[in-house]
């Protein structure tokens, strides 16, 4: 794949617009076209961002055979259908955290994958951006030690009007999916392999979803993750990754991941400052073209087994919070 490579978004929503913006700065990123069940939001959305294909339907962009790459930038509760049906037609897809709405879609997900030979990826901002890579290069270089817990909140204070997607029950809102899966995919990418226990506790407001919560993870080693996320609640967005011989602490990691320090015996001995390029979203679409010019149908920082397992996860804590999704009865 020598030339450009074509994307194709779709849905016509907020992220969706922060990723057409994302794409406008990666010189080897042509963003061919759009599609949205209403065709005047794709009329408009193409005419903002200057995008020569404008579709009233999904299938038509999964049908365009001058696309190399899809974003699903749908709610959760679409996920599956909209990735399958573009991985059917040959398509590398990015799809929007989370994943799926549970472990079933997720493996369905990958299956498809797999079976049809195509590039498939969940969009994890942390997982692509340059700061988390020199992190993890501390922590593969020892320079902790051993890391024995993690610690790390996503939490944010949000209005919502009533039927909003994010506290939506039918539309997979949620503290889970929507900010959880940050701090529960990060403990995951420290660890790298599933936890043996799984607890946790939230609060499910009057909408019926969960609006704040907390998990707890154990890992075969005696290592810990101590986990919270929120919507409705404000609190301080950093991660600390604690080890034998000393810490990390990344400032404000979901939010613009762009420092972190190194602490050995409570003294800061290292800082390192990497200032994020664009809204960040241009990272994770940089990664997919790097791994389809390398004939990859999957990302290395970003594996579809490791999906799954953070799936797992949080199925087993809504299992605990009795909190059912509409898809999981499908």
């Amino acid at each position: 794949m020598e030339n450009k490579i074509r994307w194709g978004i779709i849905s016509t929503g907020h992220i969706s617009d922060k990723f057409a913006d994302a794409l406008a700065i990666l010189p080897e990123a042509e963003l061919a076209a759009v599609a949205s069940r209403d065709r005047n939001l794709a009329g408009q959305f193409a005419a903002k961002h200057q995008i020569p294909k404008a579709y009233s339907s999904y299938q038509e962009l999964a049908d365009d055979p001058d696309i190399d790459a899809i974003y699903i930038g749908t709610p959760h509760t679409f996920h599956l259908e909209n990735s399958v049906m573009c991985m059917r037609k040959g398509k590398a897809v990015l799809c929007e955290k989370a994943f799926a709405m549970n472990t079933a879609e997720a493996r369905e997900m990958v299956r498809i994958a797999r079976e049809e030979n195509v590039f498939l990826m969940e969009a994890m901002i942390t997982r692509q951006v340059p700061l988390i890579h020199k992190v993890l290069a501390w922590i593969n270089d020892g320079r902790i030690g051993e890391p024995r817990m993690v610690r790390a909140s996503r939490c944010a204070r949000g209005v919502f009007k009533p039927g909003a997607r994010q506290l939506n029950p039918e539309l997979g809102g949620g503290s889970l999916l929507d900010v959880g899966v940050y701090v529960i995919s990060f403990a995951s990418m420290i660890f790298q392999r599933p936890p043996i226990e799984v607890v946790g506790l939230s609060h499910i407001g009057d909408w019926g979803s969960d609006e704040q919560g907390v998990a707890i993870l154990k890992y075969n080693n005696g290592e810990i993750a101590d986990l919270s996320f929120a919507l409705s609640t404000a609190a301080v967005n950093d991660a600390y990754i604690f080890g034998t011989e000393g810490y990390i602490k990344v400032h404000e990691v979901f939010a613009v991941p762009a420092k972190a320090s190194l602490f050995i015996n409570r003294e800061e001995v290292e800082v390192i400052e990497e200032p994020i390029i664009g809204n960040a979203l241009n990272y994770e679409a940089a990664e997919v073209m790097r791994c389809l010019k390398l004939g990859l149908k999957e990302s290395p920082r970003m594996p579809l087994d490791e999906s799954i397992q953070i799936m797992e996860i949080m199925d087993k804590l809504r299992k605990q919070w009795g909190l059912v999704y509409s898809n999981d009865k499908l």
